[in-house]
């Protein structure tokens, strides 16, 4: 790997914003190509991240930094990766159902989405139905990701997936559920495609739902 590059996927790793963000600006100055800079130092290191979190050496804090520190050098890549007509490997509709509003796992699963090259449109909290229903209707994404913390707004989210498909749309998205409420077997009793435990899983997950 280049030092820019080692630089870079350390600074993600540490969780240092600022120096991931200076390393991209200074890998994008000496004429590195942004689409290199994602695949092989950004997405790798969140890669990373993601394995000693599923391994127990690191905690949801360290993930956190490590994605904001992620979301500082995409900041400087994403208007970059457009203009190149680098196109998203999958587009996500993703929100925190009605009556919750947390957001910090909902959020460390759109940074982690987006750091491995999918649009996300992020709802945020207390979403309805109809709120779901609607954004899928305009932007036809691959898939919809619905997050709950609390054991009262689990429900919710079979809400969102009969709401779907009352108006034709269920078809044509894949659904993943996630929060720590959340089991396997709830997610198939709802009629959800898959559930994810984590952030790191979350990816997985989708990335193998879109491949098959």
């Amino acid at each position: 790997m280049e030092p820019l590059f080692q630089s870079l996927y350390h600074a993600i790793m540490e969780g240092d914003s600022d120096a991931a963000e200076e390393y991209v600006r200074r890998a994008l100055e000496s004429g590195a190509n942004p689409s290199r800079l994602l695949e092989e130092a950004m997405i790798p290191a969140m890669g990373e991240v993601g394995r000693l979190f599923e391994e127990g050496e690191c905690y949801v804090p360290e993930m956190l930094v490590a994605a904001r520190a992620m979301q500082s050098g995409l900041s400087l890549l994403r208007p970059l990766l457009i203009s190149q007509g680098v196109k998203p490997v999958g587009r996500a509709v993703i929100g925190t159902v009605k009556g919750d509003l947390h957001d910090v796992g909902k959020n460390l699963v759109s940074i982690m989405l987006e750091g491995a090259g999918y649009e996300i449109h992020d709802l945020g909290i207390d979403v309805p139905a109809e709120k779901f229903v609607a954004t899928v209707r305009e932007m036809q994404p691959d898939f919809v990701g619905l997050s709950a913390m609390l054991t009262t707004t689990m429900l919710a989210m079979r809400d969102v997936i009969e709401a779907l498909q009352a108006a034709g749309l269920r078809d044509q998205v894949k659904v993943v559920v996630g929060g720590a409420p959340l089991t396997e077997s709830f997610a198939t009793q709802i009629g959800a495609d898959g559930y994810a435990a984590d952030a790191n899983r979350a990816v997985s997950l989708v990335q193998s739902l879109l491949n098959t």
